[in-house]
C-alpha cells in the first residue's frame, strides 16, 4: 500500500519497515507498552504517528470493541478479556518474529491456494 510523501519524509526508517501495520495496531501496541498510564488523544497520536484526522475514529472503534477505556480527555488500555487476548497474541507474534523472522506477505501469497483455479 502506498504512503503519502509527507509520511515518507517525516517517519523514521523503523516505522516504515512494517507498512502493513494498521493505525489500530499502532495504538494498541503503544497502550499495551504503557498499561499503567492514560494518555490524551494528542499524546497517543504523537507517539504512534497516526494521522490527526484518524486518531479519534481509531480510539472510538477500539473503545467500541472494549480494547481501550476513555474518561474525560484521557484514554487507556482496556481491562477486559479481549485486551488480555490481544496482548497475548501480540506477545506471541513478537516472540515468533524474533525466533523465525517476520512473514513476507508477498512470499506467502505466492504459495497461497487460489480458489478460482481449484
Amino acid at each position: 500500500m502506498p504512503i503519502d510523501i509527507e509520511t515518507f519524509e517525516s517517519s523514521p526508517e523503523d516505522r516504515l519497515q512494517n507498512s502493513r501495520e494498521t493505525n489500530a495496531d499502532r495504538v494498541m501496541q503503544f497502550l499495551a507498552a504503557h498499561p499503567d498510564q492514560a494518555f490524551t488523544q494528542s499524546e497517543i497520536r504523537d507517539a504512534t504517528d497516526v494521522n490527526a484526522g484518524s486518531i479519534s475514529v481509531v480510539l472510538s472503534r477500539l473503545e467500541d470493541r472494549g480494547l481501550v477505556r476513555h474518561k474525560g480527555s484521557y484514554w487507556a488500555l482496556g481491562d477486559g478479556e479481549d485486551v488480555a487476548a490481544y496482548t497475548s497474541m501480540l506477545e506471541s507474534t513478537r516472540a515468533a518474529n524474533d525466533r523465525f523472522g517476520e512473514e513476507d506477505i508477498e512470499e506467502w501469497l505466492e504459495h497461497a491456494v487460489d480458489e478460482e483455479t481449484e
